[in-house]
C-alpha cells in the first residue's frame, strides 16, 4: 500500500524496491514512539483509555516530536 502512494504522489520518477519497506518501519516507529507517551500521558493522569487530549501532550511535550508535528 505504501509503494502504491509513493507512486501515486509522483514524489519521484522512480520508486527504489526498499523505498516502501523502509518508509513503512519509519512510520511504525514514530506510531510506537507516540502511543507510548500518549500512554505514560494517559498513566499519569490517572486513567485507563488514551484520549487525544493525551496524543497532543505526548508530542508537545516531545522535543523532538513537537519540532516534527509542527510543520504538519
Amino acid at each position: 500500500m505504501i509503494a502504491r502512494f509513493l507512486k501515486a504522489g509522483r514524489f519521484a520518477t522512480q520508486v527504489g524496491a526498499f523505498a516502501p519497506v523502509y518508509l513503512t518501519s519509519v512510520l511504525e516507529y514514530l506510531a510506537s514512539e507516540v502511543l507510548e507517551l500518549a500512554g505514560n500521558a494517559t498513566k499519569d493522569n490517572g486513567m485507563t483509555e488514551i484520549l487525544p487530549r493525551h496524543l497532543y501532550m505526548a508530542i508537545r511535550h516531545d522535543e523532538e516530536l513537537d519540532r516534527l508535528m509542527q510543520s504538519l
